[in-house]
């Protein structure tokens, strides 16, 4: 996948002027990029910002997230602080201008306004890090890059390996190949999430 660093600084800026300082912090935001990168690829077949994901303790991370958050913060776009969070210490980032919305299409804005909702909203740091302890992140190793093929290990359902080893195979080609991966038929952004809870039984 190709990254876009413009694109992940965008998606940064929506993320937090779309939430209270005190709603997200370091773990929320690297499970913000992850799942709305990881659900754009399994609906429509690309990520939004390309970003590479491994597999750490609290769940997948953003390998270009602290490096973009310190061109953001030199520039003057974010201020990242230091917070007291009932006596841990927590990253605060506060945005100090708006995101350049016209670089994210309405169905990744949609996305990510659902996504959103559902980390930093609906989750404490522990439950959405507990959360993203998911199939695809507990058949890697420890810092194992988690590839976007990945998310379809997420959908519930008695699928074999095997047939598992060939979509990956197949997928891998096409992206060697460049050639379009067609979009997954009948199956809305919500059902999907919806399915993703079931499979972890909450």
């Amino acid at each position: 996948m190709q990254f876009d660093r413009v694109k992940l600084k965008t998606v940064i800026l929506y993320t937090c002027v779309k939430c209270n300082s005190s709603d997200l912090g370091a773990v929320k935001l690297h499970k913000v990029l992850y799942f709305a990168d990881m659900l754009h690829y399994a609906h429509v077949g690309t990520p939004i910002t390309g970003a590479t994901y491994r597999k750490r303790a609290l769940g997948p991370t953003c390998d270009q997230l602290l490096s973009t958050l310190r061109d953001l913060d030199k520039t003057g776009e974010i201020e990242v602080r230091d917070a007291d969070y009932f006596g841990f210490r927590k990253k605060e980032y506060v945005p100090l201008r708006g995101p350049e919305i016209e670089r994210l299409s309405k169905s990744e804005r949609a996305l990510l306004d659902e996504v959103i909702e559902f980390v930093c909203r609906s989750n404490t740091a522990k439950t959405i890090s507990d959360y993203s302890h998911n199939r695809a992140w507990e058949m890697a190793e420890y810092g194992d890059v988690l590839p976007y093929h990945s998310v379809f290990h997420l959908f519930p359902g008695q699928v074999s390996q095997e047939a598992m080893d060939w979509a990956t195979s197949e997928l891998d080609q096409l992206e060697a190949e460049g050639s379009p991966i067609e979009p997954m038929g009948g199956t809305s952004l919500g059902d999907f999430r919806s399915r993703l809870l079931e499979a972890r039984g909450k």
